[in-house]
């Protein structure tokens, strides 16, 4: 169950005992039955939204439960994007570089976290169902919630940012009993991400701490709205590749030997994560091309600093892609594209891995669309935004953890999987049905189709009286809906059929670290990728000569609007 090192940890960084793996692996299966409790309401209410677009208002029908539109759209994106991702990802962060290392986690540390995000949580839950806080998940002003909503999102960030110390720990550790080796991979790739996501929060968590909180607990009577969405797409952006680059660990360093191969270049996968790390933090301003306040200087800048993400977004295609295909050739795959072919696709998580990077291809060159600063003016605030974000995060990320799923869950559990051809369907439904619903979603959104307000918030005949047309892509996004709904429910019974199956000794198999072909011993790049300190500072430097001047004048000549509920 732990990875096999290149020489025997001493005594000072002693191997993790029996009782130590058991307490993580209690802790992991903490987070993740919670993030898929989280996911399992946050679809269900997806589902009226893809009816809703479709033409169907199904909201009516579910009152007391669900007041407005805007209040499921609301629980839809908090739960799908804020809890779902932020407790599988924190657990996920802790458990994979202690095994990678076979350390003992700080568990008291780990347990914190979960504890503070579950509270987090609560808290904003029951202002949403309230009623009190149907902000959506930007939360932006001057639209107002209850306090409960904004302590408690607090309370989930300010949690999600403890994994950093328990991670950094385990490889001071480390480090200390491996003088002069770089740090292990999957270790490697978490410690960066936790690191990118402690200089992302800071903008959502000073907008919360210092204008959401005091304004929504009547410690002040105004707020400045565009000082604070300028705050939240600070983390707005960067958010997005927290999310991605968990579900990357898995493609980089287990997937391949999943596949049957091995991870072409662990130097090249360094290189990837640090260079995310470093482009994706400033570049939260292109959320705003069309904001006023903001200097077309900075929008040009940040123009060019989002397209170089597509850097680290090539390398990742380039050396999946190769590991991939080594995997397909080893397993008998013949001519140009013979390896695909050859993949274990009856394999549930693997064919759930692969299929995420498929989708992930349409939503990475919509997301170039999305980053022009020109061609963002055709799409910006239509439906091609909600498509790009379904074929990101509904399926890179999630897709990606239903698929680890599939072997995690014996793997901390000791039962065997419940129906793998159950699994593998519920994986092919979700695929066809988010790309059904991606490739509407842009089509409608170059129709003009708006990004909310359909049946619900606007009469049919007003609609046609702004927009002044039948849209028939929008039958398809709410047969996309349905499609992947279908899937996660295979999905589902599939989770909590291993939960409560049947023990199976087997069951109880290793994670499936890859082994590297070029290593990096030796390597110039992996060298200079191990100071990660040094490179925290530069993406922090970077970040502020982006910020500073974009906030500054909106500090010092300040916005005053008072808070207001519509729905």
């Amino acid at each position: 169950m732990s990875a096999v090192l290149s020489t025997p940890a001493p005594r000072a960084a002693a191997s993790a005992t029996a009782q130590d793996v058991a307490g993580a692996k209690r802790l992991l299966l903490a987070f993740w039955i919670t993030g898929f409790c989280a996911l399992l309401v946050g679809i269900a209410i997806g589902v009226l939204q893809g009816a809703n677009y479709a033409g169907l208002n199904l909201y009516p029908y579910l009152e007391p439960f669900l007041k407005t539109y805007y209040q499921g759209l609301t629980l839809h994106g908090v739960l799908n994007a804020f809890v779902f991702t932020f407790f599988t990802i924190s657990g996920w962060l802790i458990y994979l570089p202690s095994r990678e290392l076979d350390l003992r986690p700080n568990l008291a540390l780990g347990w914190f976290t979960y504890g503070l995000m579950l509270l987090g949580t609560l808290m904003a839950a029951y202002a949403m169902l309230d009623n009190s806080s149907s902000v959506l998940y930007t939360f932006y002003p001057p639209l107002k919630g209850s306090p409960w909503f904004y302590l408690g999102i607090t309370l989930v960030v300010v949690a999600s940012l403890v994994p950093l110390a328990v991670v950094l720990e385990m490889r001071a550790r480390w480090k200390r009993a491996h003088p002069g080796q770089v740090t292990p991979l999957v270790t490697y790739m978490s410690a960066s991400i936790l690191l990118m996501w402690l200089l992302a929060a800071l903008g959502a968590a000073s907008e919360a701490v210092f204008l959401l909180d005091p304004w929504s607990l009547g410690m002040t009577s105004t707020i400045n709205p565009l000082l604070a969405r300028t705050l939240f797409w600070w983390t707005g952006h960067p958010i997005v590749y927290y999310w991605l680059m968990p579900g990357y660990i898995s493609i980089y360093a287990l997937l391949p030997r999943q596949a049957g191969g091995k991870l072409v270049s662990d130097p090249l996968a360094r290189l990837a994560f640090l260079l995310l790390m470093v482009f994706s933090v400033p570049v939260g301003t292109h959320h705003q091309y069309t904001d006023p306040g903001i200097s077309p200087v900075i929008k040009g800048v940040v123009t060019a600093l989002t397209l170089s993400v597509a850097i680290p977004s090539l390398i990742t295609a380039f050396t999946v892609a190769l590991s991939l295909e080594y995997a397909g050739r080893r397993r008998g795959g013949k001519g140009l594209m013979g390896w695909w072919n050859a993949l274990p696709w009856r394999d549930p998580s693997v064919a759930a891995q692969v299929l995420a990077l498929v989708t992930f291809i349409f939503g990475g060159a919509g997301g170039i669309v999305n980053a022009s600063w020109q061609l963002d003016n055709v799409v910006h605030n239509t439906l091609w935004i909600p498509a790009h974000f379904h074929l990101t995060v509904g399926t890179m990320t999630t897709l990606v953890f239903m698929g680890v799923s599939f072997w995690l869950l014996p793997h901390l559990t000791g039962r065997r999987l419940y129906s793998p051809r159950l699994a593998l369907q519920g994986v092919w439904l979700w695929f066809i049905g988010l790309m059904l619903w991606g490739f509407a979603g842009h089509w409608a959104g170059l129709d003009g189709v708006p990004r909310r307000a359909w049946i619900s918030a606007l009469p049919h005949s007003q609609y046609m009286r702004l927009y002044g047309a039948v849209h028939p892509e929008l039958i398809l996004v709410g047969i996309g809906g349905v499609i992947a709904a279908v899937g996660a429910v295979f999905f589902f019974i599939c989770f909590f059929g291993t939960l409560f199956g049947k023990r199976d000794e087997q069951a109880m198999r290793q994670i499936p670290f890859a082994e590297a072909i070029a290593k990096p011993d030796g390597s110039r790049l992996a060298q200079a990728a191990e100071h990660l300190g040094f490179w925290t500072v530069v993406t922090l430097i970077v970040t502020l000569a982006v910020y500073i001047p974009t906030l500054w004048p909106m500090i010092m000549h300040p916005i005053h609007a008072v808070g207001f509920r519509i729905w």
